[in-house]
């Protein structure tokens, strides 16, 4: 099997030769041109042979302009519908066109996406959120749906050009928010995105973020795969989630100790990992982003194992 049957296979339910496997991390090249940072995925990519391509995405949800905080309901109504050619997703977006067309009939690749919460969280209101959804909620609530009409807007744009999914991080653990906040503030935005693009990314993966998933809470997401850190106790297990839920996973593989272990501790580890996921619906991956300044020799050994290069 090429790359792409390999994947279309666990897309299908079918069983491909090996699970196809993928990791990523954050490079921090955020305040590189969108040019640049294609070049260095690419390089990654191949370095690596992965069987797809996560591209992660630091560019940062635009600050309204005069703004260096939000810390009202007033400064929330700044926030408004902008325009993705004049904000800092424009290199992301450059990133991927240059991505795509280099892919085009090799490699399926997915753009990863922060949910409309952690679009608001991650910079513009930052440390006043918390505060803001106790004594503002409403406030919150109307910038989380503009937050939304503008993800979904750039979603729609990196799908046009070329991706086959947005690979969307969603805060679901207990240890992020509480149900009550997930229920409120967290799933309906993340509903209205993936739904906005459900016919548009064979590979749209929703990402469970956090401890102690409460994963009834988001078996509704109308996503191909599931990815969470399955291999932290009080997450469930791989084998449990295909029971509960009929599309794929993600996962087998802990990001917590790729920089922590002998290349060959990392190699009996991938093999644990493959077992967990079985033979179909599976895509190997680390449960959520390994360091960045993980071991090279040591990850090109985990995809080789995974791959059957190593035995």
């Amino acid at each position: 099997m090429n790359k792409i049957e390999r994947v279309d296979a666990v897309l299908q339910g079918k069983s491909p030769d090996y699970a196809p496997i993928s990791c990523w991390y954050h490079f921090g090249l955020q305040f590189l041109p969108g040019e640049k940072f294609a070049d260095i995925v690419l390089s990654y990519f191949k370095n690596y042979d992965y069987d797809w391509l996560k591209v992660m995405n630091d560019y940062f949800y635009p600050m309204p302009a005069g703004m260096d905080a939000l810390k009202t309901a007033e400064d929330l109504k700044k926030i408004t519908v902008f325009d993705i050619d004049n904000s800092p997703f424009a290199e992301q977006l450059k990133a991927i066109e240059i991505i795509a067309k280099e892919l085009k009939g090799k490699a399926y690749f997915c753009d990863t996406i922060f949910d409309p919460y952690q679009a608001l969280q991650k910079s513009p209101v930052g440390e006043h959120l918390p505060r803001l959804m106790k004594e503002e909620p409403d406030a919150v609530l109307d910038a989380l749906d503009v937050v939304s009409d503008n993800i979904i807007a750039y979603a729609k744009r990196t799908l046009q050009a070329g991706t086959h999914g947005i690979f969307m991080s969603v805060l679901a653990g207990s240890d992020q928010m509480s149900r009550d906040d997930f229920l409120k503030f967290e799933k309906p935005f993340a509903m209205k995105v993936f739904q906005a693009v459900k016919d548009m990314g064979a590979m749209n993966t929703a990402h469970l973020h956090g401890k102690n998933v409460d994963i009834t809470n988001c078996l509704d997401f109308p996503v191909s795969v599931f990815s969470w850190e399955d291999r932290l106790s009080g997450n469930i297990s791989l084998a449990d989630m295909k029971d509960k839920w009929g599309g794929c996973v993600m996962g087998g593989l802990d990001n917590t100790i790729m920089t922590r272990r002998t290349p060959e501790a990392l190699m009996e580890h991938t093999r644990e990992g493959m077992k967990l996921g079985g033979e179909s619906r599976f895509f190997l991956a680390n449960g959520c982003s390994t360091p960045g300044h993980m071991d090279p020799l040591a990850l090109k050994a985990m995809v080789d194992v995974a791959q059957g290069k190593i035995k």
